[in-house]
């Protein structure tokens, strides 16, 4: 099951997703990154979002990233990484 969102590519549920709520760094597939949590990113990649520089964003909870993302580390906080 699928959930279309104004003009962008849906995410395939069923493929599943990745709890992250430590700070160790979390490799992958990510298409969309959902806070759940006030969070603070130490590190991530991204294939496709040109300015890349996320380290040490704060992300409010209900904030979320969407792109092709290939590794994300917290330095707190919570999120789902969406996997592609």
């Amino acid at each position: 099951m699928s959930k279309a969102r104004g003009g962008h590519a849906p995410i395939d549920y069923t493929i599943g997703a990745e709890i992250i709520n430590d700070t160790q760094a979390h490799t992958g597939k990510f298409c969309h990154i959902c806070f759940y949590e006030n969070s603070t990113i130490d590190a991530i990649l991204s294939e496709n979002v040109i300015d890349n520089n996320f380290a040490g964003a704060s992300l409010d909870q209900c904030a979320s990233l969407e792109g092709y993302f290939t590794s994300i580390k917290l330095q707190n906080g919570a999120c789902i990484a969406y996997k592609i």
